[in-house]
């Protein structure tokens, strides 16, 4: 989508999505920072940060999903807290009044969506995702640049935004209660419980009470989400509806991100991230169920 006159100086959206072409438009502008925060699953046997020094969006700085996750927490991709993560987001070069666009190389959002839920629940507002990612933008024969960027390191004031996190305890209740509507994103057979987790240790399966959609099922063939229509039909196929208050759930807390973007999208609010997501849920002994 392009951007709209009035819109010029800041980020164009469909939502917060961010087009292209906008972005091909905009490239070098001084107060636009461009992070590439991809992250695969342990059992893809794809390395994010060689992708990224082989090849990414000029100007692109490497956003490391993992050093931006609490490295205290047994838990993978929890988020660390506003301090060190506006610590790790101001070395990459972004501050309060950045604008920031943010892509990976799945083809799906699996990774980006996540970065651009943390630095909005730290408050910062002028973030998007680039529609289609870095498989769009290399399909319809962008530039791009091998080795890494300088990022000039810049203070980043934030205040978290507790109510985007639910907790496990908060989960749990809501399944109980029906306060909330719990929706896993992982693969269906991950859900349904006849394929492995990618974490050793972690049985397949879902929480009693959840319902399954995709992540994968919110996009296009090219990779840009769904029109808001077929966005809707999705959803209420799943069981899902928009206009009440979701849980987003997946493995880690990553590709969850990628639903709450798409409610984004919809102008919906009042939805939450399970941050501790399947792996935190299963690995402590909470109920576990197989099927569909």
């Amino acid at each position: 989508m392009t951007a709209r006159p009035t819109e010029s100086a800041g980020i164009p959206a469909r939502g917060p999505l961010v087009s292209s072409d906008w972005l091909a438009a905009h490239l070098g502008e001084a107060d636009l920072a461009i992070l590439d925060a991809s992250w695969y699953l342990p059992t893809s046997g794809r390395d994010a940060a060689a992708e990224y020094r082989e090849c990414h969006i000029p100007g692109a700085v490497f956003f490391d999903l993992d050093r931006a996750s609490d490295p205290e927490s047994r838990w993978p991709h929890m988020f660390p807290g506003a301090e060190p993560f506006a610590r790790y987001v101001g070395s990459l070069g972004v501050g309060p009044a950045t604008r920031v666009v943010v892509y990976d190389g799945s083809g799906a959002n699996l990774s980006a969506a996540r970065a651009w839920w943390m630095l909005r629940t730290v408050g910062h507002g002028e973030a998007g995702v680039l529609d289609g990612g870095f498989v769009k933008w290399r399909a319809e024969g962008r530039a791009t640049r091998a080795g890494t960027e300088p990022a000039s390191a810049t203070d980043f004031p934030a205040s978290r935004r507790t109510p985007e996190i639910a907790t496990r305890d908060e989960v749990r209740d809501a399944l109980a209660a029906g306060q909330a509507q719990v929706v896993d994103v992982r693969a269906a057979d991950r859900f349904r419980g006849i394929a492995p987790e990618p974490r050793p240790g972690i049985p397949s399966g879902h929480m009693p009470g959840s319902v399954n959609l995709p992540y994968t099922e919110l996009h296009s063939a090219d990779g840009t989400l769904l029109g808001p229509a077929e966005l809707q039909r999705r959803l209420l196929a799943a069981g899902v509806d928009p206009g009440r208050p979701v849980i987003a759930t997946c493995g880690s807390g990553t590709s969850a991100c990628a639903l709450l973007l798409a409610l984004a999208v919809l102008g919906t609010g009042g939805h939450r991230l399970y941050d501790g997501a399947w792996t935190e849920w299963a690995g402590s002994g909470m109920p576990v169920e197989a099927g569909p």
